[in-house]
């Protein structure tokens, strides 16, 4: 709050002095820097509990930078609304002139993003100084726990030092504790800020013990499911039959209103793209078909949709079109089998691919293949933002197939911004997953957004 509100107040002493001292240009109201400085300090305390009711002051918000942006912007839009509307219920002016809310707009986004990377910078040195550290003690030994141990072990970039894991199994730990108590025996209480549980005992008394303890101490206590899987998704605690709490797990937050606004956004972005797309798309078409008279210009293999329906899914040839089949029967009439075996080695992916074009491969290294999915984005089959496409036989046989279906399928998504190809197939469904269960309509912004540096970049393209 602190660095915010100097921030603010650099921004404002900056636009006044860019307007009203260095600019030449004739002024509105004769209002003297003092004056305008200290009515900004009386502004300034509820632009700064706007920033709060945005969650700008919340810990969550401390690793998740697109979004601190984004409620930064927010802010300061509606801040500066809030400054306006002051200046004109106000019987004294507090702006001398017009441009000052512009420029106090500008600089107070800048100052603000500046001043939150110093503090985080200053933050992570203090940690190399054992400044700031939370200490954690993690009671139960899952797989989870040797996750915890394993993500926090560099306490100065992590800023967590675990003090110990409770466990009634030995393992590779620095500090291993039979029991709750042994750990509350060698550790003192002052030096103990957090405790996370990764498992529930079949004993009652004992997990009452660590929740008591945690309430009495006033210590963090973080409980972590053993099925991690159910809870990623969108969660609501609520009361069934007006009296039993439950917690209501969804596949998705992408729902509801959620749904129509991004089937709306789809529509309509989808056609001002097809439209600024219009005049590369035919001159691709030109281009097929002077090189290969008789081919097809589209390829238009099975995909998986939504609640696991197929569609036919639009992309230029880039092969010819004697081998536009399955990779085993291209391959094959080719006489190149042993291609094939080094194709699935591969990730399905060879660096000079005989099966494909000349304008074919140009067309793959510069994403613009893809240009005929914004058909199937109107017609409703895609999103612009999802998992990506998969081939139905790709899919098949992978386990949570069903859950990564709980919404459509995408021409872009977090696989495809985070390596594409270059990264496993594993890793790129759990990204897939991670966005079905996480979605939120700032996430597809920011996918977008990502998305043109990657096809500028080829980044993964082949």
């Amino acid at each position: 709050m602190i660095g915010d509100f100097l921030a603010l107040v650099a921004a404002f002493v900056g636009a006044y002095i860019l307007r009203v001292s260095i600019s030449h240009e004739p002024i509105h109201h004769q209002i003297h820097s003092t004056t305008y400085l200290r009515v900004f300090l009386l502004v300034l305390p509820f632009w700064i509990l706007i920033f709060a009711l945005l969650g700008l002051y919340n810990s969550n918000i401390y690793e998740r930078r697109f979004s601190e942006l984004g409620r930064l912007a927010l802010g300061s839009f509606i801040g500066m609304l809030f400054v306006i509307f002051w200046n004109f219920v106000s019987v004294e002016p507090i702006l001398p002139a017009k441009a000052i809310a512009f420029y106090g707009l500008g600089l107070g986004f800048v100052f603000l993003v500046l001043f939150r990377n110093i503090a985080r910078m200053i933050r992570t040195v203090l940690f190399g100084y054992n400044v700031g550290i939370t200490n954690i003690l993690i009671v139960g030994n899952t797989s989870i726990s040797e996750e915890l141990v394993h993500s926090l072990r560099d306490s100065r970039r992590s800023g967590y030092r675990v003090l110990g894991v409770v466990g009634d199994r030995r393992r590779q730990y620095n500090v291993d504790f039979t029991s709750f108590g042994e750990a509350l025996e060698r550790i003192k209480h002052e030096s103990l800020h957090s405790i996370i549980q990764t498992e529930l005992y079949s004993q009652e008394e004992r997990n009452r013990e660590i929740l008591d303890y945690a309430q009495e101490h006033h210590i963090s206590y973080r409980f972590i499911p053993g099925n991690t899987e159910l809870f990623v998704g969108n969660i609501d605690v609520e009361l069934f039959r007006s009296s039993v709490p439950v917690i209501a797990v969804r596949q998705t937050p992408l729902f509801g209103w959620g749904r129509v606004v991004k089937r709306l956004f789809d529509l309509l972005f989808g056609l001002v793209l097809l439209a600024i797309a219009a005049v590369p798309m035919l001159l691709i078409v030109i281009a097929l078909k002077l090189t290969e008279p008789h081919g097809k210009i589209f390829y238009r293999p099975k995909r998986y949709g939504r609640f696991g329906g197929t569609f036919e899914f639009y992309k230029f040839r880039s092969m010819y079109q004697k081998y536009c089949t399955t990779p085993e029967e291209g391959f094959k009439a080719m006489g190149r089998l042993d291609l094939l075996e080094q194709f699935r080695k591969n990730g399905d992916y060879l660096p000079n691919d005989p099966r494909i074009t000349p304008i074919g491969r140009f067309l793959r290294k510069t994403s613009l293949d893809e240009l005929p999915q914004l058909l199937n984005v109107i017609k409703g089959d895609l999103s612009l933002v999802g998992p990506r496409a998969l081939d139905v036989l790709e899919l098949e046989n992978y386990d949570k197939k069903n859950l990564i279906l709980a919404v459509k399928t995408g021409v872009t998504g977090l696989a495809v911004v985070s390596g594409r190809k270059d990264i496993p197939f594993e890793e790129r469904r759990k990204l897939d997953l991670y966005y079905v269960q996480n979605w939120s309509f700032w996430m597809d912004l920011v996918i977008l957004a990502k998305t043109i540096r990657v096809v500028f970049e080829r980044s993964g393209a082949r």
